[in-house]
């Protein structure tokens, strides 16, 4: 099987997701998304690393020597490596609830504050399983890739099948578990 879209996230969060360190996705919305609102549209889609608008000091430490990318490695060039699949859709309007699970993101408190009020408050939390390709595949940077907006349609699609899990399932569970504990107190 093969797929050809991706999430367009900070790289930070992407190497955060990608090394089993974050499992939720929190997002609002994008400018260049219908009516600035975030659709959790596709159930399955690769990470697609941007350094557009990325501020480090928005997000906590990684920890364990992480260095962040500041800019990219590779001008013009993406590196793609990392599919998520998502488990669980949640859109959370409690942000005491959200902040009892910052172990699984990585944005700062006064980050997630900010976004969970901007507007409406709320946000939606994807809660992923991420799997990984052996070596990143580096796609050329497109015109069409570029703005505030959350999904790209990659211009070849990326064969799925060589891809492994980040986390094992005895690592995972629990995290899933945790998570859907929280978000799913009535």
């Amino acid at each position: 099987m093969k797929l050809d879209i991706a999430f367009k996230e900070w790289a930070t969060i992407c190497t955060a997701l990608g090394t089993g360190r974050q499992s939720l996705i929190l997002r609002k919305g994008g400018i260049s998304e219908v009516g600035g609102a975030f659709l959790p549209e596709h159930s399955s889609f690769w990470l697609y690393p941007t350094f557009f608008h990325q501020q480090i000091q928005r997000t906590r430490s990684l920890g364990n020597g992480f260095l962040p990318l500041l800019q990219a490695p590779n001008p013009g060039w993406v590196p793609i490596q990392y599919l998520a699949e998502v488990q669980q859709i949640f859109y959370c309007k409690d942000l005491d609830r959200l902040l009892e699970l910052k172990e699984f993101y990585f944005w700062t408190t006064q980050t997630v504050e900010e976004r969970f009020n901007y507007r409406c408050q709320g946000l939606y939390l994807l809660l992923t399983r991420i799997k990984r390709l052996p070596e990143p595949i580096l796609i050329s940077e497109e015109p069409e890739y570029a703005g505030c907006k959350s999904w790209v349609t990659l211009k070849d699609k990326i064969v799925i099948e060589r891809t492994s899990n980040v986390l094992s399932d005895e690592e995972y569970h629990p995290v899933a578990a945790r998570i859907s504990e929280v978000l799913g107190r009535s």
